[in-house]
């Protein structure tokens, strides 16, 4: 499929959003409701496959540590954008940290790495 000019030149939409507690709870509710089907028939389910009931034991675990994590993760990720926006407004610019807490072998004068 061959793009006209005025398609090729029309900017691309921005990325839709999506609702993630939405996402969460319905994903939760799914596991859920596959757990409570495999305990309603456990008794004949095969002993090598009731590991099932796990997987939506942990499936729901998880998809109630995400509901509580996601906000945490996205609050604290905007107020790094807010600084960084902040800092970029002053003229300063942020040293990047790696996040990282091991001291190279230049920062240790007298250290060798070397056996």
């Amino acid at each position: 499929m061959k793009l006209t000019r005025e398609q090729a030149a029309r900017p691309s939409p921005p990325p839709l959003e999506a609702n993630d507690q939405v996402v969460i709870w319905v994903g939760t509710a799914a596991w859920a409701v596959a757990l409570v089907v495999l305990l309603i028939i456990r008794d004949r389910i095969p002993a090598d496959q009731r590991w099932w009931i796990w997987t939506c034991v942990c499936g729901v675990a998880f998809g109630i540590f995400a509901s509580w994590y996601v906000p945490r993760l996205k609050r604290g990720r905007a107020r790094a954008a807010a600084r960084r926006a902040a800092q970029k407004d002053d003229g300063q610019s942020a040293p990047r940290d790696s996040g990282s807490n091991t001291v190279s072998s230049t920062e240790t004068p007298g250290k060798s790495t070397r056996s």
